[in-house]
């Protein structure tokens, strides 16, 4: 992946905002049978309020930015959303420290911080944590691709793709699975049969970021 500059780092932010906003109604026909059950119109009230304000945050470091985000998404967000998600990037935040470039081990700590704060909350509430289904294979399939040289070579398109394969699967495999893993695991019982909003969402944004990236160092 190279070392990144703030441009890379907006690049994956506004993204990701944007992937939200746009799919807000698909995320919320998802969550139909757990969660929310506005997932995804919850999650555009926050989001939406990034995007039209994003060049005006705090740009002077990682840390800064993304801390901003997640005050912003938990003060907008509806539900239980908004401090899930909330917690997500402030805990990223708080990883990137003061950083204006990063490696790829600091992409991992980041979203393995983020990870750990959501398992953390689900702990204690019911929500929207199933993002933990395809969030923590996927950072795990991106770690592990980013170990290999020859994939910082290519500003880690492979290894970001690899990671957006791997959350779509899993986030169809939350179909056929029983409350053994994810969300389940954190927060009680899952309705088999049912597609998770939050397992969904993040191979959907992987999948746009994957394809930006692709564009803007391919």
């Amino acid at each position: 992946m190279g070392v990144q500059t703030m441009d890379g780092v907006d690049l994956v932010l506004k993204t990701m905002t944007t992937t939200i906003v746009d799919n807000a109604e698909y995320f919320a026909q998802l969550d139909s049978i757990v969660g929310d059950g506005d997932f995804g119109f919850s999650l555009r009230n926050g989001f939406e309020v990034v995007q039209s304000d994003y060049d005006t945050f705090d740009r002077s470091s990682v840390g800064a930015l993304l801390k901003k985000i997640g005050f912003t998404i938990s003060a907008k967000v509806g539900g239980v959303s908004g401090p899930i998600w909330g917690t997500a990037f402030l805990r990223a935040g708080v990883a990137a420290g003061d950083r204006t470039e990063l490696t790829p081990e600091d992409v991992i700590a980041m979203l393995r911080a983020a990870s750990e704060g959501i398992m953390q909350r689900g702990q204690s509430s019911l929500g929207d944590k199933t993002l933990l289904d395809a969030l923590v294979p996927a950072v795990d399939s991106l770690e592990a691709s980013l170990s290999d040289p020859a994939t910082r070579e290519d500003h880690g398109i492979a290894a970001i793709q690899k990671a957006a394969e791997v959350a779509v699967e899993k986030a169809e495999a939350t179909k056929t699975m029983q409350a053994m893993r994810g969300r389940a695991a954190y927060t009680g019982e899952r309705s088999i049969g049912s597609v998770d909003a939050g397992a969904t969402a993040i191979g959907v944004i992987l999948q746009a970021i994957s394809k930006a990236w692709r564009e803007k160092y391919g």
